[in-house]
């Protein structure tokens, strides 16, 4: 209700719902265009993923690569990974958290906000 005992305006109502939807649908397709870098091992392994959290690119630097020793390498490359996508979740926080919250801070199904 609004203060007073009017009504809401319910077309300004799904102005404003749809202005939201539209602004949500941008700032997803920007996080998908966006890469953001994770490393690990002091950037021997380095990760590329999309805001979206969409595995781009893994370089792996000659130096970490011990054949008597993947399971360092290995560990490396899912550090890297994990930074990577902890760095996608902050772009994520950032770019759609005001959105979130514009929807009466109820957050977005399928994110951690």
């Amino acid at each position: 209700m609004i203060p007073g005992g009017g009504q809401p305006n319910m077309q300004q109502l799904l102005q404003q719902a749809q202005k939201m939807q539209q602004d949500l649908a941008k700032a997803q397709e920007e996080l998908a265009q966006t890469e953001v870098d994770g490393q690990a091992g002091g950037g021997l392994v380095r990760a590329t993923v999309t805001g979206a959290g969409e595995l781009r690119a893994l370089r792996i630097d000659p130096k970490a690569v011990d054949p008597e020793d993947t399971e360092t390498l290995a560990d490396l490359v899912v550090a890297a990974v994990h930074a990577a996508n902890e760095n996608a979740q902050a772009l994520q926080q950032q770019k759609l958290g005001p959105l979130a919250q514009g929807l009466g801070g109820g957050g977005i199904p399928g994110l951690p906000f």
